[in-house]
């Protein structure tokens, strides 16, 4: 039968009647066109609200990136100056130390060039003057060789003087020739000194026995022949010294006090030396002789305490050839003995710790019975006027605790409205008249 258009029955107008089913399934539709909507626009709602929030926390985030970037670029930046001025302060310090070393090899070298100046111009003071020593010696010493040797009968002998005193000038010109050649000058030098030594003497003799020459010229005579040549032999020897690089007095005694230093700070670094090795020896003997009587006094407590580990482990020391009872060796004979890998636990022990922890395993599975019971009741209790008064809570505990009417959440709005739906439907299905039996 159609719901939408007018009957007529036994010549009356009859009302419309509107199935309760549909309705009740267009309310359910609308009811459920409406949650949706709302739980769309939540939804879209809550969406903005996230974006909004994660725009605000990008826009942060984008904020302290930028800060700390703005803060990295400064710190580079000053790191940069101070780079900068580091190395400025390098390069200055450097030029100083330049510039400095500089004037240390300027005056070093000015030294240098002033001490080889006045060598130069003491050694040929010394050069010139020895020669003219030694000029002014045959000056003086000739004439009275000449008046010493003049004979009329003889007049070869006037050659005589020209002998003695060119003999040890010739001689002293072969010790300069030996000198930079580098050959031996004692021969020179010894020739030398014995034309000297006789031209002194025939001189003096001559001043002697001769009275037109006289003591004093004879005695000058003598001076002048020695004199001469010791000189120019003086400048010769050191002429040779230089040139062999031999040192002298001074330098020798300069040498000697340096190398007096020098041996003074070996024998300071040789004591040092040695006072570190005896402390590090002492210190040694010390850490050893402990470790032994740590050694004995463990190895008499294990013996003591545990005989039949200490057995097992003296055995595989001696197989092993180990001076002591090592702690590997110790930790390999309690596994033997005890079969436990952790060194101090025995089966005992081990059974007694499994016992105690199933005891503390069943204490904390077990539930609470009591003032303090995990299960209660799911209904609060309400506010006690004195607080030792009883509990008047029902059916309060128990294992689940028991349920009474109105304990469960009321049902929904929408579940109550189809509920009702459904009732009028079901009683209009019962009281609804049939077709064969029209109502009069």
């Amino acid at each position: 039968m159609s719901t939408s258009a007018i009957e007529r029955v036994n010549g009356h107008v009859v009302e419309p009647r509107f199935d309760p089913v549909a309705l009740a399934k267009a309310e359910a539709i609308r009811t459920d066109a409406e949650a949706k909507a709302k739980a769309l626009r939540i939804e879209a709602e809550g969406k903005a609200e996230a974006a909004r929030v994660l725009a605000a926390e990008e826009a942060e985030k984008q904020r302290i990136a930028n800060e700390r970037a703005a803060m990295r670029l400064e710190k580079e930046k000053a790191d940069h100056a101070a780079h900068l001025a580091k190395k400025a302060a390098e390069a200055a310090k450097s030029a100083a130390e330049k510039e400095k070393a500089e004037q240390a090899a300027a005056d070093h070298d000015a030294e240098e060039t002033a001490r080889a100046k006045e060598q130069q111009r003491t050694e040929k003071i010394w050069k010139w003057g020895a020669r003219s020593i030694y000029a002014v010696g045959l000056i003086i010493a000739a004439p009275v060789q000449f008046m010493h040797f003049w004979d009329p009968a003889r007049k070869f002998l006037i050659a005589a003087p020209a002998l003695l005193e060119g003999l040890a000038l010739v001689l002293a010109a072969g010790a300069a020739w030996a000198v930079a050649h580098r050959r031996d000058v004692a021969p020179y030098r010894i020739g030398i000194m014995i034309s000297a030594v006789i031209a002194a003497v025939i001189n003096l003799h001559g001043g002697i026995t001769t009275p037109a020459i006289g003591f004093n010229a004879g005695l000058i005579g003598a001076i002048a022949s020695l004199g001469g040549p010791i000189v120019l032999m003086a400048y010769e020897h050191g002429i040779a010294q230089q040139a062999d690089g031999i040192p002298s007095r001074r330098e020798r005694r300069a040498a000697a006090r340096a190398k007096k230093q020098a041996d003074a700070v070996r024998e300071k670094a040789r004591r040092e030396k040695a006072d570190a090795e005896h402390a590090a020896l002492a210190a040694k003997q010390l850490s050893e002789s402990r470790a032994k009587e740590e050694q004995k006094r463990r190895d008499a407590d294990r013996q003591s305490g545990h005989d039949d580990v200490w057995k097992v482990a003296d055995a595989m020391r001696s197989a092993r050839g180990s001076q002591y009872v090592t702690e590997q060796i110790w930790a390999e004979a309690w596994y033997r003995v005890t079969g436990c890998k952790v060194v101090g636990i025995t089966p005992q022990i081990e059974a007694q710790s499994r016992a105690a922890q199933a005891r503390m395993k069943t204490a904390t599975d077990l539930p609470i019975i009591g003032d303090y019971a995990q299960v209660e009741s799911h209904r609060p209790a309400p506010a006690k006027r004195d607080p030792n008064a009883v509990d008047g809570r029902r059916f309060n505990g128990g294992t689940p605790p028991r349920r009474t009417p109105g304990d469960s959440q009321p049902p929904s709005p929408i579940a109550r409205k189809q509920a009702a739906l459904e009732r009028t439907t079901s009683t209009a299905k019962t009281t609804r008249p049939r077709a064969d039996h029209p109502t009069p």
